[in-house]
């Protein structure tokens, strides 16, 4: 088992614990990665408090459907139960409705998981599995690893089974203390073994307590959905002593039993990328230098001018493209995705959205993106005076709202399909107004603010002049089709990138925690280098075949590994996701269509940039009369 150590930074303060001292275990959602519709704890027929009590969520929780609220388990530190019966009124057993148990057993038939925490650290089910398959060895080795939430419940033989029990197992760690203080503890683990245990085999008395069946008597928790089902909720809590420090609790969450795999795909997609980048560098350089020698001898002047090349559409390389406006504003989309993209996967790298920060990523990521449109704003700005706009006020809006606009109008579509369902995954309607208002209230303004100081300076300077009158572009060869240079493109940056892709997808949809944060950093710069020069070369191959019209060419081109996301996403719903019904598979197919949208608009502007500042310089180097 690999380990990795987990970074803390200041503000994340452990809170200690003192003898029986009250651990309050907190119920966050319900998730199902056969329907990806998060539930409130609620929803279903659980025992509830006295009271109940909603934590206030951050942006990020409120859009990964979280619903942190209190649950009825009373837990006290290092203080044992051997069994306790929740909500049990005079020692009579919960009776569920018909409708109650129709939905318990709707929701176990879904595979649905139920995610505690205690203390802020989420509840975990161990499983061994033996990493030794030789039968004849009796010392098999095990490997632990462990699933996130426990079960709600399981089916055989077409019956449907209800876990009802809890076996709570919490590790504590003792801080070392003055002789004349008391010991203080941590939680430094939460785990939980789920079982069905029948209602005639669990014996409860007066005082809620309860006798739990010895060995494997008892028989599983059935809930009949076509009748009333009467059963006990109970649960125990086991105390360990770990040696493991608070600052390390989080490991065996974030220990992944495939780092190797990681570590052999960067390495693999370093050596491979780097080596090809290193081939198309030196013949690029070598030709441009034979290309350049070859247009500055005055001497072969006539010679030259027979030639065909990349020299002879200096006159149109520069020629302002059909919808300026559209592609500086996708452009300076591009640029606001990059920055915000780039600053918090540095961030988290450092370990500053730690897991721990419940829903930190996302709301970091929605501030930042907000905050990057002056960015975006000043470059697409700069860009539209540069190819000949003059509507610099449209051009902003366009910029403020055409990508945020598509983005909100998918996802508004996607959200009325959850509302319907009930499903915690629902934004409510005061976050979307929230989220409105940052839209219009800090990013809008913004992208005004750098669109309006990028306008005002000087467009970028073009080396060579345009004439007046278009050239005429001679017929192309098949392979400069713009589909075929679409699939040749993508190839190397998804390349470089697809396994890390597999463990994102795992996270998002199979609800998994991705930190890894330090190898998607690496991906990150390979990517950006595989995509300028893969834009490069295309760029290069499509002058020398005299057509230069390759501004909107070279943006599309540059996003050609989003085709490949597009189909890997596909691929993956087919072979990994268990999705059947049709508003999962809506969910599924509409955020894969927002980040296959994301990713072309970030690669296409990476390869945008590195081409446009190719063909300037290699223009910049060559005399033209």
């Amino acid at each position: 088992m690999c380990e990795t150590s987990a970074f803390y930074v200041p503000g994340v303060a452990p809170i200690n614990f003192h003898q029986n001292d009250p651990v309050e275990i907190k119920a966050v959602k319900l998730t199902s990665s056969r329907t990806q519709l998060p539930y409130e704890y609620y929803s279903l027929p659980f025992c509830q408090p006295s009271k109940i009590t909603y934590k206030a969520e951050n942006l990020g929780e409120v859009l990964r459907g979280d619903r942190i609220v209190n649950t009825p388990f009373q837990v006290l530190m290092n203080s044992e139960k051997k069994c306790e019966v929740l909500c049990s009124q005079s020692n009579k057993p919960v009776t569920l409705t018909v409708e109650q148990s129709r939905l318990v057993a709707e929701r176990i038939t879904e595979d649905y998981y139920v995610h505690l925490i205690a203390d802020n650290l989420p509840v975990a089910t161990r499983l061994e599995l033996y990493s030794n398959r030789d039968s004849d060895d009796k010392k098999k080795e095990k490997d632990v690893q462990f699933e996130h939430g426990y079960r709600l419940g399981f089916t055989d033989v077409n019956k449907i089974y209800l876990h009802n029990h809890l076996s709570f197992i919490l590790y504590y760690h003792r801080e070392d203390m003055e002789e004349d203080q008391e010991h203080t503890y941590r939680v430094v683990r939460f785990e939980v073994i789920p079982q069905s245990i029948r209602l005639e085999d669990l014996k409860a008395d007066e005082k809620s307590s309860c006798t739990l069946p010895e060995g494997t008597n008892s028989s599983p928790q059935e809930i009949d959905p076509t009748k009333e089902n009467q059963l006990y909720f109970t649960y125990s809590v086991h105390w360990e002593e770990s040696d493991i420090k608070w600052a390390s609790r989080w490991d065996t969450y974030l220990t992944m039993s495939d780092v190797q795999i990681h570590w052999f795909s960067i390495i693999n997609s370093v050596v491979v990328v780097f080596f090809l980048s290193g081939i198309l560098s030196m013949i690029i350089i070598r030709t441009l230098r034979k290309d350049i020698a070859n247009y500055n001898k005055e001497d072969d002047i006539e010679d030259t001018m027979e030639e065909s090349g990349w020299k002879l559409v200096h006159g149109d390389v520069f020629r302002p493209p059909q919808y300026p406006m559209i592609l500086s504003s996708l452009l300076g989309s591009g640029i606001q995705l990059f920055c915000m993209i780039l600053i918090v996967i540095f961030v988290a790298m450092l370990g500053m959205l730690s897991p721990s920060s419940r829903g930190a990523l996302m709301t970091t990521a929605c501030f930042l993106f907000m905050f990057m449109g002056v960015f975006g704003g000043f470059s697409a700005g700069r860009l539209y005076r540069t190819l000949k706009g003059h509507r610099w006020k449209k051009g902003a809006f366009c910029t403020a709202t055409l990508y945020p606009g598509v983005v909100f109008g998918i996802c508004f579509v996607l959200n009325c399909f959850i509302w319907g369902k009930h499903s915690s995954g629902a934004v409510p309607f005061p976050t979307m107004v929230a989220l409105l208002c940052m839209w219009f209230g800090i990013s809008l303004p913004l992208v005004y603010l750098g669109y309006y100081f990028g306008f005002r300076k000087q467009p970028y300077d073009n080396p060579v002049r345009t004439n007046q009158i278009p050239r005429q572009i001679p017929e192309q060869r098949w392979y400069m089709n713009r589909f075929v240079g679409i699939l040749m493109a993508g190839i190397l940056p998804f390349g470089a990138m697809f396994i890390e892709l597999f463990f994102i997808f795992s996270a998002i949809w199979e609800n998994q925690f991705y930190y890894l944060f330090g190898f998607l950093f690496l991906v990150f710069i390979i990517l950006v280098v595989s995509c300028s020069q893969i834009s490069i070369v295309m760029v290069y191959f499509q002058l020398c075949a005299e057509d230069y019209r390759w501004w909107w060419r070279n943006f599309l081109v540059s996003g050609g590994s989003a085709f490949y996301v597009l189909v890997y996403a596909i691929f993956y719903f087919v072979n990994k996701l268990d999705i059947v019904e049709f508003i999962p598979s809506l969910l599924y197919f509409g955020y894969t269509a927002l980040m296959v949208l994301s990713f072309w608009l970030l690669t296409g502007t990476i390869g945008f940039y590195a081409a446009y500042m190719f063909v300037r310089k290699i223009y910049a180097a060559v005399k033209i009369d």
